[in-house]
C-alpha cells in the first residue's frame, strides 16, 4: 500500500509525498513549491524519485524545478500541456500507466479546470489525486473547458471505487460546503458532514482526504442530472459570496 503524506503549503494548497516501501520509491504530486516538500520527505528518510504533474498551473508546478535539481527526481504530466510543465521527462494521456514502485496507477484524462488536466488513479491502492478537477464538495472552476467537458471527467472520476481515497489539491471545503447547502438544503447527509468538517476545520485538521462515496451522497456538481445543471451550479459557486 501507498503510504501517503500531506505537506500543506502557500495558503490552502496540498502537495503530497507517496511513498512505496517496498521499493523505497516516493513521488510527489503537484508540488507548489520545493522547500516543505523535500523537507517533508528528509525527515522521513524518504527520497524523491519522481514528479507527477496534473496540470500546468503554476501553483501545482513551482517546484518541480527545485527537487529535480536536489534530487535528479523524474517529471510526468499531461501530454496536452506537456509545453507548459517545466522539467517534464514524460508526456502521459488517458489509458497510460504510472508506477510508484509497486504500486501502478492509471491517467485519466480529465479537462475541463484546463484543457490537458489529467487524474491519477492508483486503483488496487483505492487512491486518485485528481488535482483540481474535484474538490470535497466542489469540482474545478472551468478555465480553459466546457461544463459538458467537467461533466464527463466528474464521471469517469465518479466510476472508480466508493470507497477510493481522494487527495485533491486544495483545502476549499468550508467554502463549498457553504456552497452546497444552498443547491441541496434538505440533504441530510449533507447536513451532517457540513457539521464535520466545521468541527475538523475549528481543529485546524484538514478536510482531505475524503471518499468518493461521501462525494456521491454530498456533492452538487457530482450530483447534477446534466452538464447544463452542472453548468448553472459552476456559474453560481463562481458568484457566491457566502
Amino acid at each position: 500500500m501507498l503510504e501517503i503524506v500531506q505537506v500543506p503549503v502557500l495558503s490552502d494548497n496540498y502537495v503530497y509525498l507517496a511513498h512505496d516501501a517496498a521499493s523505497g520509491e516516493t513521488a510527489v504530486i503537484d508540488p507548489a513549491v520545493a522547500e516543505p516538500v523535500l523537507a517533508a520527505a528528509a525527515a522521513r528518510g524518504w527520497t524523491i524519485t519522481q514528479i507527477l504533474n496534473t496540470h500546468w498551473h503554476p501553483d501545482h508546478v513551482g517546484g518541480n524545478a527545485g527537487i529535480v535539481a536536489a534530487t535528479g527526481a523524474r517529471v510526468t504530466g499531461p501530454s496536452g500541456e506537456a509545453a507548459r510543465i517545466p522539467g517534464i521527462d514524460r508526456a502521459v494521456g488517458g489509458g497510460d500507466t504510472v508506477a510508484i514502485g509497486t504500486a501502478s496507477g492509471r491517467v485519466i484524462d480529465v479537462p475541463a479546470h484546463t484543457a490537458g488536466h489529467i487524474a491519477y488513479a492508483f486503483e488496487a491502492d483505492r487512491v486518485l489525486f485528481p488535482g483540481d478537477t474535484l474538490f470535497a464538495l466542489g469540482c474545478g472552476r472551468l478555465f480553459e473547458g466546457t461544463a459538458e467537458q467537467m461533466f464527463d471527467a466528474l464521471g469517469r472520476l465518479m466510476a472508480l471505487a466508493p470507497e477510493t481515497q481522494v487527495y485533491c489539491a486544495h483545502e476549499y471545503t468550508q467554502s463549498n460546503a457553504r456552497f452546497a447547502v444552498t443547491v441541496e438544503p434538505g440533504n441530510d447527509d449533507l447536513a451532517a458532514r457540513v457539521v464535520a468538517i466545521d468541527a475538523a476545520r475549528a481543529r485546524g485538521m484538514p478536510t482531505v482526504p475524503f471518499t468518493l462515496a461521501e462525494e456521491a451522497a454530498t456533492n452538487p456538481f457530482v450530483r447534477a442530472g446534466s452538464a447544463s445543471e452542472l453548468a448553472a451550479r459552476r456559474t453560481a459557486k463562481d458568484g457566491f459570496r457566502g
